[in-house]
């Protein structure tokens, strides 16, 4: 059982601090919760030092330099900042492909730490709920964006692929990585975590699972009945529906996390002052105007280099001779989201499952139940015909992870084999997909999704 002291703890986690205000003398309390997402990217933060700057004698630019800073030099993960700048000269000097790809893939990581700090940054000016859905919205906000494009050049199937691919990431590798590790640097101590937090996350994962798989069953129900002829519309409307179903989940789920049971999903205050690798504030270190246009500038940056990826996914896939499913369900997701992955396993490794579970469930969530539908959504506006239908193999695999992970933190408990277990679910899915050639493959750059395109052009090649 926690100790009362831990519960307490966490019931204050939305304490008040002191920020400063327009003047040095004037200070504002405003209550600024923590959340796992939050830690868990604090985590890969490093205290800038400013000695250096504060010798500058012009004001204006001794802020600059300071902003700049603690941007560009806050983070463990600055040292690849320069592979954005490298995958724009890739793009503009016309590199090979496989250069553009990769450069732009960890030109992605940092960015998305980054986005953390800015969304936890603008929280002290606006308060833990503002930030919160500040938070809710860009806490995945690389996977959508890459989403985005991949839709907007009418790649349904990489859509579905990547989202798909960052669910089973963060449920098995990163959650089972940080189990593993964490439990064989624990081992003779008794691992526990909350389990109410779980509960929440699995079942609107599970609601989501039902969703998908009521398009694959709707499919399999009209292919096997002679009274429907087409069935696009039916599924579109179907998914669109059912899209709408998820993201009114997904808007209680919000006002479950950042109003009724906000404690139940922010950080112990113990735990985060008992972690030495933390970098926590209780006072911003830029102004709300500067976070803002750094949010703005990162989210653009993120795009342009989402584009990049999204442009040089088959050209890599040719490449490399890896099919586009393998590449968007397990090579993307490694890469965009080893920023958190990190972060998780620190915290696995210091015995803070609460939070280690927060990150990788959350994020699940966030994307099966937001980025999913919202896609569905933005292109039933654009006039784009995408459903939640994600094939029989991709709809089971993500089934059966989210049931392996409903059981193995059932009790409360953990221990390295339940993390074991979830790593060689996620190996056993990989090397399903790496020899797994979607017949879809070599048509995906073309945007031909449609079943009666693919057959008639299975039946002009042989004739």
């Amino acid at each position: 059982m926690r100790s009362t002291g831990q519960e307490t703890a966490a019931l204050e986690a939305g304490n008040y601090f002191k920020l400063g205000g327009g003047s040095r003398g004037k200070e504002k309390e405003v209550q600024h919760g923590r959340t796992a997402h939050n830690m868990s990217s604090s985590s890969l933060r490093k205290k800038s030092d400013l000695s250096l700057v504060s010798k500058v004698r012009c004001g204006l630019v001794r802020d600059l330099l300071a902003n700049l800073q603690e941007i560009l030099l806050g983070t463990k993960l600055s040292v690849l900042f320069p592979a954005i700048l490298l995958a724009i000269v890739a793009k503009y000097f016309h590199f090979g492909r496989e250069w553009l790809f990769s450069l732009s893939l960890l030109g992605l990581t940092p960015l998305a730490e980054r986005v953390s700090f800015l969304t936890e940054q603008i929280a002290f000016y606006t308060g833990p709920t503002v930030g919160g859905l500040l938070n809710a919205t860009c806490g995945n906000v690389t996977e959508l964006i890459i989403a985005l494009f991949a839709l907007q050049k009418g790649k349904i199937e990489i859509v579905k692929c990547s989202l798909v691919g960052s669910i089973l990431s963060n449920l098995l590798l990163v959650l089972g990585t940080s189990l593993f590790f964490g439990g064989l640097a624990n081992l003779r101590m008794e691992q526990l975590f909350d389990r109410k937090q779980i509960d929440v996350n699995t079942g609107l994962l599970l609601l989501g699972a039902l969703c998908h798989t009521l398009l694959l069953l709707f499919r399999y129900a009209v292919n096997s009945s002679d009274k429907m002829e087409d069935s696009t519309a039916p599924a579109l409307a179907l998914s669109r529906a059912c899209s709408i179903i998820m993201l009114l989940g997904y808007v209680a789920y919000l006002f479950f996390q950042l109003k009724t049971h906000s404690q139940l999903f922010e950080s112990p205050k113990g735990e985060e002052e008992d972690n030495d690798d933390v970098v926590t504030e209780d006072k911003p270190v830029i102004g709300f105007a500067s976070a803002m246009a750094w949010l703005v500038a990162m989210t653009i940056v993120i795009s342009i280099l989402s584009e990049y990826v999204v442009e040089t996914i088959e050209a890599v896939s040719d490449s490399w001779g890896l099919s586009v499913g393998f590449i968007s369900i397990i090579l993307l997701p490694i890469v965009g989201n080893a920023a958190e992955h990190a972060g998780a396993m620190i915290f696995a490794f210091k015995n803070k499952l609460d939070i280690t579970l927060g990150v990788s469930l959350g994020s699940a969530t966030q994307i099966s139940m937001f980025v999913v539908p919202l896609c569905v959504i933005v292109a039933w506006i654009t006039g784009i015909k995408m459903d939640l239908d994600l094939n029989l193999l991709e709809t089971g695999s993500l089934i059966m992870a989210i049931l392996v992970i409903a059981f193995a933190l059932q009790d409360g408990t953990s221990h390295y084999l339940k993390g074991l277990v979830a790593l060689l679910c996620y190996l056993a899915i990989g090397a399903c997909f790496y020899v797994f050639k979607s017949p879809t493959n070599e048509l995906i750059h073309e945007g031909i999704i449609n079943q009666g395109v693919l057959t008639r052009t299975a039946a002009g090649t042989l004739a």
